[in-house]
């Protein structure tokens, strides 16, 4: 489909020579001969951009740019086009002007055919990526920033957030693996005045101190050995956003310390480097851990405790919003039905009851995977008890972590994926729930088992016994 080009200008023969060139590459041409005719060309053409020239009659080309504005804000359909304004070399002043009303670029007359190409092939790729961005946008708001449940307890815990998402204080999150820590960061952000600024996550757990020093902070040239050029951080990426520090509470205590300072001043140093970085960030952090045991054993510092806590959110376990839990279910089916092009499965009554008496240790994430294991798993559309795989007394049935019949039949990755998620399970039962037993069973660093059993879902430091 030929991409379409309005030409406004009031001189005939500028733009019978822009319509015959324009064509002669490939766009259609629409061509109208003042402001008011080119304001009716959008709404009956709806070009893909347009090329308006500034000194016309009875409607000037800023007028036409701010109807534009005011179209867009409107919501009117084909207002949010791209203008590149043509403009005399006496009237450049005004050609800054329409920069300022939205104009995309400018040309001085009499126009180079040349330099014109390269503009709009400029201005029809700025489009695409405007597009892409938005979609992008749409996806991650849509997979990540929905909130489902209406149970009192999420319903308080949601009217908290709203609230601490007006102002720019410090919030920490509390609560057991799985209950959605991160979706609440993430809405938090959506709902806050810094919603279109960035969104950055930083995992403390899954990094060694080093590479978490340079994972917050970034180097300067030269810092260590490899260091070859700058690198920004990711809270100084985050500047005008939000920075989610996830499990703070395995920071190591050096690295509390200059996150402190930053909480306090909002202001640090790369490493290696002497000159003062300033940002300004919104910070969320979260764990499953209790910070003032914490505090009371030396692990966490008591200033930076309260400098996280200044609005403390305690989300809830699943078991206790079980009201939520068909909701839920259903949720997680549309998302991963879809994504699997099996639009037509349905939960039986058997399997919502089997959902409901479960215990959920592993929460929102641990039923989440259920669903999704139960999608690929089922040969029909409709997902029994038995696809869960579920059992009765709440802990992990023998047949999700013993058994390969589960996940023999997959295709390789998932078969692989699933023999690994086992390989972890047995290695934490056999260590009686240590994360540092089961690595050194496994022959593991801890903190990459620790980030292999967030990555898998595996959910609570005592797995059931089989």
């Amino acid at each position: 489909m030929k991409a379409k080009i309005l030409v406004v200008d009031d001189d005939p023969d500028i733009a019978t020579v822009l319509r015959d060139r324009l064509e002669s590459t490939g766009y259609e041409t629409v061509v109208a001969g003042d402001g008011i005719r080119a304001i009716e060309a959008v709404e009956r053409d709806t070009p893909n951009l347009m090329l308006l020239d500034m000194e016309m009659p009875r409607l000037s080309g800023l007028d036409v740019l701010k109807q534009l504005a005011q179209g867009r804000q409107n919501g009117r359909e084909g207002f949010d086009v791209p203008v590149i304004v043509m403009t005399a070399h006496g009237t450049i002043d005004r050609a800054v002007d329409a920069m300022k009303e939205g104009a995309y670029d400018f040309l001085t007359k009499p126009i180079d055919v040349d330099h014109l190409a390269i503009v709009i092939r400029k201005a029809f790729e700025r489009e695409v990526l405007k597009r892409q961005v938005a979609y992008l946008r749409t996806e991650v708001e849509t997979r990540y920033a929905t909130i489902v449940g209406a149970s009192p307890q999420m319903t308080a815990v949601v009217t908290l957030a709203k609230r601490a998402a007006e102002s720019d204080a410090s919030v920490l999150l509390l609560g057991e693996s799985g209950t959605g820590k991160e979706l609440f960061a993430r809405s938090i952000h959506q709902w806050s005045p810094r919603r279109g600024m960035p969104f950055v996550v930083i995992n403390c757990v899954a990094l060694s101190e080093t590479l978490l020093e340079n994972e917050l902070f970034g180097h300067e040239k030269g810092a260590y050995t490899g260091a070859d050029r700058q690198e920004k951080g990711k809270i100084e990426t985050a500047d005008g956003g939000t920075v989610f520090l996830d499990e703070i509470g395995d920071m190591p205590l050096p690295l509390q310390s200059k996150l402190l300072r930053v909480l306090q001043d909002r202001e640090f140093h790369r490493v290696g480097g002497t000159r003062l970085v300033r940002v300004n960030i919104r910070v969320i952090a979260a764990t499953n851990k209790d910070l003032k045991e914490a505090v009371k054993a030396g692990r966490f510092r008591e200033d930076l405790f309260f400098r996280l806590n200044v609005i403390g959110v305690t989300l809830p376990p699943l078991r206790d919003r079980a009201s939520d839990l068909p909701q839920l279910a259903e949720f997680f089916l549309k998302r991963y039905a879809q994504d699997a092009k099996r639009l037509q499965m349905t939960l039986t009554a058997e399997a919502l009851a089997a959902i409901g008496r479960y215990h959920w240790p592993g929460n929102i994430r641990e039923l989440e995977n259920a669903i999704a294991r139960a999608v690929v798993l089922s040969p029909g559309d409709a997902i029994g008890p038995e696809q869960l795989a579920l059992s009765t007394a709440g802990g992990l049935s023998a047949s999700a972590t013993d058994s390969a019949v589960s996940y023999q039949d997959l295709p390789y990755h998932e078969s692989m994926e699933e023999h690994s998620r086992m390989i972890i399970l047995r290695a934490l039962r056999r260590a009686q729930g240590s994360q540092t037993k089961a690595a050194e069973l496994l022959q593991l660093q801890r903190t990459y088992l620790a980030r292999l059993i967030r990555q898998k879902g595996i959910s609570g430091s005592k797995p059931p016994a089989s």
